[in-house]
């Protein structure tokens, strides 16, 4: 019953006719019409693209460097104000010796000649020495100077 001659023959082949293949092959045609067409549009948005960016990038490089030049400047004008203000309060500095040193030379001056009329005012100190009084004279002394040196210092560290 099974034999080899048994077997089931292949299907006949129906020949296509010729009108049906162009139908079939048509709208591929315009597929790949339609395809051409949109790879082309594709492409000249991406060449839009890359001529924006790279007309961007070069706006961009053009404001970086005016920015840079921009600070530049300012750091130079900045500078020249740093050092004018040093110089300024190395004078301011040198005038406050100067008058503290006047002061301090007036009083002394002061003092020697109250020093001739004031004989009495000496005894006196003698006398409030030993009430501890002259703990509290000499304090607006030491204030003073403590005031000179932090005045020097502050514009020292200015």
């Amino acid at each position: 019953m099974a034999n080899s001659d048994s077997s089931v023959p292949p299907p006949p082949q129906v020949p296509v006719p010729p009108s049906s293949r162009k139908e079939n092959l048509t709208p591929v045609g315009s597929k790949i019409a339609e395809l051409n067409e949109s790879r082309s549009e594709l492409l000249g948005r991406i060449q839009g693209l890359k001529q924006d960016l790279q007309s961007w990038r070069s706006k961009l490089d053009t404001q970086v460097k005016i920015y840079r030049d921009e600070l530049s400047d300012l750091k130079k004008s900045l500078n020249v104000e740093v050092e004018q203000l040093r110089s300024e309060f190395q004078e301011l500095r040198t005038t406050l010796q100067q008058q503290q040193d006047d002061v301090t030379a007036s009083l002394r001056n002061l003092g020697l000649q109250d020093g001739v009329s004031g004989n009495a005012e000496k005894s006196q100190d003698a006398k409030d020495e030993g009430n501890g009084e002259k703990e509290g004279s000499e304090l607006p002394k030491e204030n003073g100077k403590e005031a000179n040196n932090m005045t020097s210092t502050t514009l020292e560290h200015a």
